[in-house]
C-alpha cells in the first residue's frame, strides 16, 4: 500500500519534529526550540507561507517536504522552492522521495507556477539519483553572505 502524501496537521507536531530534526542531522545542523516552533507555525497556518507535506501510512510520517512559492523578475508566475526534502532512513528507496517531489510539482502546477527548483549537497549521492531522474541539473553554484 502507498502511502498517503497530505498536508502538515497541527497533530502531527511531535512526529513532524522528529523528522526535521532528522534532516537536521543529516546535514549537522541544529536549530533552537523556538525555530522549530516558528517553522511548524508557518507550516500549519491557515494560509501558510511555507507548506509542509508528509507521507503517511498506517499512521506513521515515513518523510517531509517543506516548500515556498516567490515572485521571479524574469517570470510573469511564481516559482516554487522546494526547501526542505527528508525521508526516513528505513524508507529511503521505496518511492517516498518521489511521491512527495511530486505532489510539490502537483502543488505548484495547480497553482499556476510550474518552476520548481532546490538545492543539494554533493556528497548527498543517494539523493541526486532521484533528482536526476526527476529533474535537470543546473550549472548554477551557490553562494552566500559572508
Amino acid at each position: 500500500m502507498s502511502p498517503t502524501i497530505r498536508p502538515v496537521r497541527p497533530e502531527d507536531r511531535t512526529r513532524w519534529q522528529a523528522l526535521w530534526t532528522g534532516y537536521l542531522d543529516f546535514y549537522d545542523t541544529t536549530l533552537p526550540a523556538e525555530q522549530f516552533d516558528r517553522q511548524f507555525a508557518r507550516l500549519t497556518a491557515p494560509a501558510p507561507e511555507i507548506h509542509g507535506l508528509v507521507a503517511e501510512q498506517d499512521g506513521e510520517l515515513l518523510g517531509l517536504v517543506h516548500f515556498l512559492f516567490h515572485a521571479h523578475g524574469w517570470k510573469a508566475t511564481d516559482v516554487c522552492y522546494l526547501q526542505d526534502l527528508y525521508t526516513a532512513p528505513a524508507q529511503r528507496g521505496t518511492g517516498i522521495g518521489r511521491a512527495l517531489i511530486e505532489a510539490v510539482y502537483a502543488t505548484a502546477d495547480a497553482r499556476g507556477a510550474p518552476d520548481v527548483y532546490w538545492l543539494t549537497q554533493t556528497f548527498n549521492a543517494p539523493a541526486r539519483q532521484l533528482y536526476d531522474r526527476i529533474g535537470t541539473a543546473t550549472p548554477f553554484m551557490v553562494y552566500r553572505r559572508s
